[in-house]
């Protein structure tokens, strides 16, 4: 889901004018203090649109990408322990003003596979279910909350990873439902986007 030039405008504006709430890393070679990290979270249910949106933003604010995608431990582990490592591998060590990393859990091999560095940067763009989970809360300049309705959310999962994942996006479902309302995380979001790109009011 592409949202319109308008709408990722507006989010590009909000991210922009949000506070950073991640420290510098200190002094650069120049002698100035470099500003600190605003980290951006696109949060919502698997199928919804957030990796397309996620991707327009990271053009727009010049910004990596970190996928909750590669913290999950395949469909069992649900969307909980993604959250718990984002928080361990990079949060962490950039809220003490360190550069992050992570290793990327490969779900066809069904263990951990390269590294990949997060490092100090204006702008850290995190996507998936769970990015704007509670370990996020005091540490995300903007979090953004995308949805669709169930139906056309397990349409376009089982357009991408086929029939035979019907199951396991059943589950993992199940498994949302419980953990959002937990979480809270539609009603912390500081912005709502629909499936098609449409900013809720």
């Amino acid at each position: 889901m592409s949202v319109a030039p308008e709408v990722l405008a507006t989010l590009v504006a909000r991210a922009h004018a949000s506070a950073p709430l991640l420290p510098g890393s200190g002094a650069e070679a120049s002698g100035r203090v470099r500003p600190g990290t605003r980290l951006v979270c696109v949060d919502g249910p698997s199928g919804s649109g957030k990796s397309t949106l996620a991707s327009q933003l990271a053009v727009a604010l010049d910004a990596q990408v970190v996928h909750m995608d590669d913290l999950y431990e395949g469909w069992e582990a649900g969307p909980s322990g993604g959250a718990e490592r984002l928080a361990t591998w990079v949060l962490g060590p950039l809220a003490a003003g360190l550069p992050g990393r992570y290793r990327r859990y490969d779900w066809v091999a069904g263990e951990y596979a390269e590294e990949h560095d997060v490092p100090l940067a204006p702008f850290v763009v995190v996507e998936g279910c769970g990015a704007g989970a509670l370990v996020v809360e005091g540490l995300a300049s903007l979090l953004v909350w995308v949805e669709a309705d169930d139906a056309e959310r397990l349409r376009r999962g089982l357009e991408r990873d086929g029939a035979a994942a019907r199951e396991h996006w059943l589950r993992w479902m199940q498994d949302e439902a419980v953990f959002y309302p937990a979480q809270r995380t539609r009603e912390r979001a500081d912005v709502r986007i629909d499936g098609w790109g449409r900013l809720e009011g």
